[in-house]
């Protein structure tokens, strides 16, 4: 029996959870949706879908009894048979093969039931004892890579409660903890990039739904995923330019030296042995150290992976500058399959979203506004405040505008976003503007003075 895949035009009408929706009666670019070509996965990607276009490819795979023939039923009753054909396909299994349900490539995350979390206070109420937390974490981060380098012993005890207390402010929103993620310090890279894996991956673990111990543990992965980096030269972890052939050796010896100062532990943590050792390990067998493949790879590590990626690229390092949310995913997604595991990576790229709350974001027309809260029925459209003119001078008064009412500009042309910018373009300091009561998930329409 062999397979065929087909593609079928069909109205948004008939659109199921599952179908592989390929391409739209419009250019991807002129709606909301980041990646080209995804599985529906809820009600919220039909409603979506349904309010954007008229008609979507979606594709799919038929039984074909002939070699080069599609079957008559399918040629002539499509209908009758669509559904069954594209409501998503079961993994086939190669009969030659064993099958091995306890393969890691298989189990795509852990054995229970998937968790739907809800956040249960707004944003702007979490924002401050967020802060908080993510000052005493980024403290202890700091301090265990300052004191493992002079050869204290890390205190896990401490590890744990800081990472605690982040996964207890992520669920009670994670768009806090997120946003404070996106505050970058060059000169603290290492620890405050270790800080940020931990709450995007404690963040990550409550979008996949995994139970809250696991995300507690998770988090802590994230915290320790680097610790290895304590080891290497400081003057080649700092390094402004290109490493040699012998200095990313070096480079790479922190996934080992990660694992053995874990496991040299009174109380070892064996899942942040896993991510330590293998975060930098690749689906196709090109990472290191031991240039594992996508089953041999633990489901933390990656995870972490990915994280490690996003919060690396978004960050200002001694080598490299820093570079858009958006450009960070659309890399990771381009590298999915290969380097990263393509579930996790259309996960996370949901979880990102498009210009996500903190997000600083330049207009067609010139403007320069941060985003206060995300749209989730059109994520390009998201409430934004006004911070700067199409002069990129600051205004008078910081207008709140409501994208997706259609507000017009002073030339009375629709405002509409143009790109995302990083933290720091043209004067505009996210951390200025969260001291000073940033109006987070603002939902009316106004003008706050400068």
């Amino acid at each position: 029996m062999r397979y065929e895949t087909v593609e079928l035009e069909i109205d948004v009408s008939e659109l199921r959870i599952g179908m592989h929706v390929v391409r739209l009666d419009r250019p991807w670019e002129e709606t909301d949706f980041l990646i080209q070509g995804f599985v529906v996965q809820g009600q919220d990607d039909i409603d979506a879908l349904q309010s954007q276009c008229r008609k979507v490819v979606i594709e799919g795979k038929v039984k074909n009894t002939e070699p080069d023939v599609l079957p008559e039923p399918y040629l002539k009753k499509r209908e009758k048979t669509r559904f069954s054909v594209f409501h998503g396909h079961k993994k086939q299994y190669d009969k030659g093969k064993a099958h091995r349900p306890d393969r890691v490539s298989e189990r795509k995350s852990p054995a229970h039931k998937r968790i739907t979390y809800i956040n249960k206070v707004g944003v702007g109420q979490e924002i401050r004892l967020a802060q908080g937390h993510y000052a005493e974490a980024r403290s202890v981060a700091t301090g265990i890579m300052s004191g493992l380098r002079v050869g204290r012993a890390l205190d896990l005890n401490k590890a744990r409660e800081v990472v605690d207390d982040c996964v207890d402010s992520i669920l009670r929103n994670d768009d806090a903890l997120l946003l404070l993620t996106k505050l970058k310090n060059k000169d603290e890279y290492t620890a405050e990039h270790c800080l940020n894996v931990s709450i995007l991956s404690a963040a990550f673990g409550k979008k996949l739904g995994l139970l809250e111990e696991e995300i507690r543990t998770l988090g802590l992965c994230g915290l320790l995923h680097d610790i290895g980096k304590a080891k290497v030269p400081v003057d080649i972890l700092q390094k402004p330019g290109g490493l040699t052939p012998e200095e990313y050796g070096i480079m790479q010896n922190h996934a080992n030296w990660g694992r053995d100062m874990l496991m040299a532990m009174p109380k070892v943590v064996h899942a942040a042995v896993d991510v330590a050792y293998n975060h930098h390990e690749r689906l196709d067998g090109k990472g290191y150290p031991r240039a594992l493949v996508d089953y041999q790879i633990p489901y933390f590590a990656k995870i972490v992976a990915i994280v490690d990626t996003y919060d690396a690229i978004t960050s200002n390092r001694a080598y490299d500058r820093a570079r858009s949310s958006m450009e960070a995913l659309e890399i990771i997604h381009r590298f999915r399959g290969s380097q990263f595991d393509p579930d996790l990576t259309r996960e996370f790229v949901l979880m990102i979203g498009i210009y996500p709350p903190g997000s600083i974001v330049e207009m067609k027309s010139g403007e320069v506004a941060i985003v206060i809260a995300s749209n989730p029925r059109n994520r390009r459209k998201p409430k934004v405040m006004l911070v700067r003119d199409e002069k990129k001078q600051r205004p008078a008064k910081y207008r709140l505008l409501d994208l997706s009412r259609t507000p017009r500009n002073s030339a009375g042309e629709p405002f509409e976003i143009a790109k995302e910018v990083p933290d720091g373009t043209y004067g505009i300091v996210l951390q200025r503007f969260i001291d000073n009561g940033l109006p987070l998930g603002h939902q009316t329409v106004d003008e706050i003075s400068t």
